[in-house]
């Protein structure tokens, strides 16, 4: 069997929604295997989804991984820290501040994540830590901690659109959604794209 390709990432995602219906998740990767960037997958009060990418290297990456409706190439300018985020991406400005939560520093083995966090992470916090995307790659998602936005604004446009809350309904532009209040998660992701016969390559096996 034609092995699968593996990939990491390191950085946060910050997830929140807006009264206007909007809902928006920010990555903001540190590193990965295309270097720093930040993308924006954005879903209107129309559920059509949108990826804001900083070039066209980006776009391509993060489309491999999730559906979206639209691709749009804007200029990008952003800071992210666990507990806060300033992202200019296009039409949209954000100043998030996040505290609280918990912080889990201690890097785990990824079978760890799959099988004893995943059903933890599915009660307490209403998200997936493993799954495949739409388009066949699978994922871990191991949080280092996250932390609840307790003060954030918000412009579409050069409007402001006043208080965030979570990011509901679902985006539907992956196999989860993020947590259910708006929040700043710190994360390391692992990704495996299926080989050349479409396979993810040998499972792993439980500790």
């Amino acid at each position: 069997m034609a092995p699968a390709s593996e990939e990491r990432l390191r950085g946060t995602i910050s997830a929140f929604g807006l009264r206007s219906g909007h809902r928006i998740v920010v990555g903001a990767w540190h590193r990965s295997p295309i270097g720093p960037f930040a993308d924006v997958m954005w879903a209107g009060p129309d559920d059509t989804r949108v990826l804001l990418a900083p070039d066209e290297r980006a776009a391509d990456y993060v489309a491999g991984i999730y559906v979206f409706d639209r691709i749009e190439v804007v200029p990008f300018g952003w800071t992210a820290t666990p507990s806060t985020l300033s992202l200019r991406a296009g039409p949209l400005e954000v100043d998030l501040a996040a505290r609280g939560g918990r912080r889990v520093p201690i890097p785990r083995p990824w079978y760890f994540t799959r099988w004893v966090e995943s059903p933890i992470a599915r009660r307490l916090m209403g998200v997936e830590v493993h799954g495949t995307s739409p388009v066949g790659v699978e994922e871990w998602y191991q949080a280092r901690g996250w932390r609840w936005v307790h003060e954030g604004r918000v412009r579409i446009g050069g409007e402001d659109q006043g208080d965030n809350g979570p990011a509901r309904p679902p985006l539907n532009v992956g196999f989860s959604e993020p947590p259910p209040r708006a929040s700043i998660t710190d994360v390391a992701v692992r990704i495996r794209r299926p080989g050349p016969d479409g396979r993810c390559g040998v499972q792993e096996r439980r500790a």
